[in-house]
């Protein structure tokens, strides 16, 4: 029998042919424009691991360098995947950066979801980023500030204002009530006690919060609650090293990528360990079953403590590639890394890293392919940290 060939066709069929029959075998990317609210908290519920203990509370990142990579970034990761992070606000400056359609956040601490539950409802309550700060530190809005107003005259303003302990209640009171009553998201009462003591310290530090700040470990050095730490005014007035400004709060049109994406559930907080049974793979499946990919995953340091064995009880390091490798990704998929800068081994903005170091830019996160890391860990290439971090550019 001979075999079919496309050269058996006339030429214009044939060439038909080449054009549609790539559709058919290519799946379709079916990640929905919005997740419904019963479905949203589903997946937060089913995809997280209980919450593990971790030596800080770390509210706000300490990485100074995080945004170097973002140009890099945007020439090579593709826009409309879906990213993976860890940690709290420095997801957002990434998110805003990559305009993914989706992203998971996955970090150890419970807390630290509820902290993006916060953010979520500060977001979805906020036309504009100077009524954001004024939900999310608990400080009447300013006069005169607009939304040309640039990210230096937002925290300037907001730096001479004191908290208001009756907008806190409201503003407590109004999370409580979008989170609980308008959402229906099924959110324990230890869990609300701990909304509230978020909030306490965002209310309490305002724009002098740091790393440390509200942490009993990390307290005593005066307002922002930690020596020689940047506080959220630095890291949102940060710059790459061409001093530009990416954060989410450096332009209208950086939080309105955010705030959009929050008002459609498409921003979700996970509870897991990176070396855990299920969190990150849940994810890649929900990833996976709507035929998308995985553009960007944001690790901090957590490696270098994955490597150390700290908190290993789950396979350290060796897991924690076996779960990242049930994620679909393609030659583009990139992983963003914190390499640190001094002290305990570098910035950290999630559940595993300390990392105590000084403001300035010392030491810019780098990216590494996560198909060669993989690639790399697969040929037993790696074996320390070292190994990973040489990877890295």
């Amino acid at each position: 029998m001979r075999k079919f060939s496309l050269y058996c066709l006339p030429v214009a069929l044939a060439a038909f042919l080449l054009l549609i029959v790539p559709r058919f075998h290519a799946a379709a990317d079916t990640i929905p424009g919005q997740i419904p609210d019963d479905a949203f908290w589903k997946l937060i519920d089913t995809s997280s691991e209980a919450s593990g203990a971790f030596q800080s509370e770390n509210f706000l990142s300490n990485e100074t360098g995080f945004q170097a990579v973002i140009p890099s970034l945007k020439q090579n990761v593709k826009a409309s995947g879906v990213y993976m992070g860890v940690g709290p606000e420095q997801n957002f400056t990434y998110i805003a950066a990559l305009h993914p359609k989706l992203a998971f956040i996955v970090d150890i601490r419970r807390q630290n979801m509820l902290e993006h539950m916060i953010y979520k409802a500060a977001f979805e309550t906020s036309a504009d980023r100077a009524d954001f700060l004024s939900r999310m530190f608990s400080r009447k809005r300013p006069a005169g500030l607009t939304d040309k107003s640039t990210v230096d005259d937002l925290f300037k303003a907001y730096l001479a204002v004191s908290f208001d302990n009756d907008l806190y209640k409201k503003n407590l009171q109004d999370i409580k009530d979008l989170l609980l009553k308008k959402h229906k998201f099924g959110l324990t009462a230890e869990d609300q006690t701990n909304i509230e003591h978020v909030l306490t310290v965002f209310r309490d530090y305002g724009p002098e919060m740091n790393y440390s700040s509200g942490t009993a470990r990390g307290g005593g050095y005066g307002r922002g609650g930690g020596r020689g730490m940047p506080n959220y005014v630095d890291l949102m007035t940060a710059t790459d090293r061409d001093g530009k400004e990416w954060s989410y709060l450096a332009s209208e049109e950086n939080y309105r990528t955010i705030k959009d994406l929050e008002v459609r559930n498409l921003i979700v907080p996970l509870t897991g360990d990176f070396a855990g049974p299920k969190a990150i793979r849940a994810a890649g499946q929900y990833v996976k079953d709507h035929g998308a990919t995985v553009t960007a995953f944001y690790l901090s340091n957590v490696e270098q403590y994955l490597f150390q064995g700290n908190g290993n009880q789950n396979g350290g390091w060796k897991n924690f590639y076996a779960n990242v490798a049930t994620l679909p990704l393609d030659s583009s998929s990139t992983f963003i890394r914190s390499i640190g800068g001094g002290g305990r081994g570098g910035g950290f903005g999630g559940g595993f890293g300390s990392g105590y170091r000084g403001s300035g830019m010392r030491a810019p996160n780098v990216t590494a392919s996560m198909q060669d890391t993989l690639a790399a860990v697969k040929s037993g290439r790696v074996q320390t940290y070292s190994d990973i971090l040489s990877m890295s550019k």
